[in-house]
C-alpha cells in the first residue's frame, strides 16, 4: 500500500499539489490525468522517490519493491537484451552478478563457499531460477524474437528498445509499478497484449497515459490532477469524463430542483455500473459506483480546444488511388507494391506494425516524397490539408509569432487581428500567447497551430500523420469529435486505438510485404476478424 498524507510541492515558486491525502491499494490500477503541466510525471517521480514533498509524507513499506518504465531509451546500449530485463529486478540482477564472480574467482576458497551459500539462498528466494525462463517469455510475448535475446541494446530498432524497457518494467512482480505513457511507441498487437497483462496484474499499478482506450481498458481508478488537488474517482476514464461534464452542468443548472439532479446522477451510475460489471477487474468496484453521491463530483478546470473542420468544394465521384508503390530507404525496401483506392465517403486508417513504412506511404499521399515506382492519383475535385508526423517541417520560418504565421493561410476577408486572434482563442492560444515565436512551441502547441491553419484550409480531404501525437487528452477529445463530426474525407495514421475505432470506416494495413485491407467495417471488427488477422499476420 502507498499513503500520502498532507503533502505539498513546490518547484521554483510554483505550488503544483497542497494537502494531498490519498491511499493506493493492492489490485488496483490507477491512471493519472491531469492538464498537461499539472505534474502527473512529477507525481509518479515522487512515488518512486526521486523527489521528495515540500511538505507532508509519501509512505511505502521498505519491503515491496517498486518498478517503473525506463524514458531513456539509450541507457542500456552496452547490455544484452535479455540481462537488460533482468535489471528490472535490481536485487536479484546483482545477486546473479555477484555469485558469477564469486564462481569465477581462480581461488575459491572456504570464506567464498560460505558467501556463494548465502547468495544461492537469496537467488532462491527471488525466484532467481526462473529469471530467463520469464525474461525470455516477456520479451517474446512483447514481439521481441528469440534470435535477438542476446544481442546488444545498440543493435535494436527504438521501437525495438522500448519494447524491452517496457518488459524490463514488468520483469519480476514488483509489488508497486508505475508506468509513464507506456504505450507511446507500441504496436497496436503490443498495446492489446499489455492491456491483458495490467487487467490481470495482481500488485498495485499506477500509470500515466494520453490514450483513453488504454486507460478504459485497464484502470479502476482515476487519480485527478487539478486545482491544485491529487483526487482518487472510482471507475475507468470515461466515467471521470462524463461526470465531470454531468458535474459542470449542475453546477451551471442552480435552478434545477436537487431531486432533479439526483435522478440524473443516478441514471449515470446505473448505466456506469452495468458497465463496469462485465470488464476484468471493475467488478468490485460495482457497489462504490453505485455509492457515489452529488457532492462526490466535482467539475474539472480542464479546456478544450474548438476544433471543427468545413470545406468550400464539395467531392466528386473518385477520391485517391494508389497503385504499386515501392520505396526503398537506405537500401530497405520499407513499401512493396502497395496499391488501394480510398472513396470519397471514407475515412481511412492506414495501420502497420513499422511506423517507418506508414510514415513513407503518407508523405508519398500527400506528395512530399516520390515513390520509387507506381502513382498516387487524386480525384480532380479533391482539396488536401496535410499534418505531417515531423512538425517541425510544416514551418519553414518558425521565427515568425503564432499570429503571423497563421495570417499566411487565411482568406482576405480572415486577415484581420481580431478574428485571427479569437480564432486563435478558440485554440487555446490566448492574450500574449499568439506572439509567440514557432521556435518555443511545445510539440504540442505546434499540432494545434498545424490544426488551425487546417481548419482555416477549408479542403475536402484531411491528410493526418499520427495528429494525436504530443497531444493532451483534452484536445485528443476535440479533435476526435471534429473528425467523427467532419463531411469530407480522411486519410490518417493513429496508434489512438479510440481515435481510430471512432473515426475510420476503412482499415488498411500495410507492410514491406503488401497490403490487407477492409472497407465498410471499423477497427475492432478488424481486429477481431480471424481471417484478416491470419493475413495480417502473413505481412510480417
Amino acid at each position: 500500500m502507498i499513503t500520502v498524507n498532507d503533502m505539498s510541492l513546490t518547484i521554483g515558486g510554483k505550488k503544483l499539489y497542497e494537502d494531498v491525502n490519498l491511499k493506493f491499494t493492492t489490485g488496483n490500477c490507477y491512471g493519472i490525468i491531469g492538464a498537461n503541466g499539472a505534474g502527473k510525471s512529477t507525481f509518479l517521480k515522487m512515488l518512486e522517490g526521486e523527489i521528495s514533498p515540500t511538505s507532508g509524507t509519501i509512505s511505502i513499506d521498505k519491503n515491496e519493491r517498486i518498478s517503473s518504465l525506463n524514458q531513456d531509451h539509450y541507457a542500456f546500449e552496452d547490455f544484452e537484451v535479455l540481462d537488460t530485463v533482468i535489471q528490472g529486478h535490481q536485487e536479484l540482477h546483482e545477486v546473479m552478478q555477484e555469485k558469477d564472480a564469486l564462481y569465477a574467482k581462480p581461488d575459491f576458497g572456504d570464506e567464498d563457499g560460505v558467501k556463494a551459500a548465502e547468495l544461492e539462498g537469496r537467488f532462491a528466494e527471488l525466484d532467481g531460477w526462473n529469471a530467463e525462463v520469464e525474461a525470455t517469455q516477456l520479451l517474446q510475448e512483447l514481439g521481441i524474437d528469440e534470435s535477438l535475446h542476446h544481442v546488444k541494446m545498440s543493435e535494436l530498432t527504438e521501437g525495438q528498445k522500448i519494447k524491452v524497457l517496457l518488459g524490463q518494467a514488468l520483469f519480476g512482480k514488483p509489488d508497486i509499478l508505475l508506468l509513464d505513457e507506456p504505450t507511446n511507441g507500441l504496436d497496436m498487437q503490443s498495446e492489446i497484449w499489455l492491456e491483458n497483462f495490467l487487467a490481470d496484474f495482481p500488485n498495485i499499478v499506477i500509470v500515466v497515459s494520453h490514450d483513453r482506450h488504454f486507460l478504459n481498458q485497464v484502470c479502476t481508478t482515476m487519480c485527478d490532477v487539478d486545482f491544485g488537488k491529487i483526487t482518487l474517482f472510482v471507475g475507468n476514464y470515461d466515467f471521470w469524463l462524463e461526470s465531470s461534464q454531468l458535474a459542470a452542468k449542475l453546477q451551471a443548472n442552480q435552478n434545477a430542483k436537487k431531486e432533479e439532479q439526483i435522478k440524473e446522477l443516478q441514471d449515470f451510475i446505473a448505466r456506469f455500473s452495468a458497465n463496469a460489471s462485465k470488464s476484468k477487474q471493475a467488478t468490485s468496484r460495482k457497489k462504490q459506483l453505485e455509492k457515489i453521491t452529488l457532492d462526490d463530483i466535482k467539475p474539472s478546470s480542464r479546456k478544450y480546444p474548438y476544433i471543427k473542420f468545413n470545406f468550400e468544394r464539395e467531392l466528386g465521384n473518385d477520391l485517391l488511388r494508389v497503385e504499386n508503390v515501392s520505396k526503398t530507404i537506405d537500401g530497405v525496401k520499407v513499401l512493396d507494391n502497395i496499391s488501394f483506392t480510398v472513396k470519397p465517403d471514407e475515412k481511412a486508417v492506414i495501420t502497420s506494425r513499422s511506423d517507418l513504412a506508414s510514415t513513407t506511404l503518407m508523405q508519398i499521399i500527400a506528395g512530399e516524397v516520390q515513390p520509387d515506382s507506381g502513382t498516387v492519383t487524386w480525384g480532380v475535385t479533391s482539396t488536401q490539408s496535410y499534418l505531417p508526423k515531423d512538425t517541425n517541417s510544416a514551418f519553414e520560418n518558425d521565427q515568425l509569432t503564432i499570429l503571423d504565421w497563421l495570417r499566411q493561410f487565411a482568406s482576405k476577408e480572415e486577415d484581420d487581428n481580431t478574428f485571427l486572434r479569437g480564432f486563435l482563442g478558440k485554440m487555446l492560444f490566448s492574450g500574449d500567447d499568439v506572439e509567440k515565436q514557432i521556435k518555443v512551441l511545445s510539440g504540442g502547441e505546434k499540432v494545434r497551430c498545424i490544426l488551425s491553419k487546417i481548419m482555416l484550409q477549408k479542403s475536402n480531404t484531411l491528410i493526418l500523420d499520427d495528429p494525436t501525437n504530443h497531444l493532451d487528452l483534452e484536445s485528443i477529445t476535440s479533435l476526435n469529435e471534429g473528425l467523427i463530426d467532419f463531411k469530407g474525407a480522411v486519410v490518417f495514421t493513429s496508434h489512438d486505438h479510440q481515435f481510430i475505432q471512432t473515426v475510420a470506416n476503412h482499415v488498411i494495413e500495410v507492410s514491406a510485404k503488401g497490403v490487407v485491407e477492409r472497407a465498410d467495417t471499423n477497427f475492432d471488427e478488424f481486429l477481431n476478424h480471424p481471417e484478416l488477422q491470419q493475413q495480417v499476420q502473413a505481412l510480417y
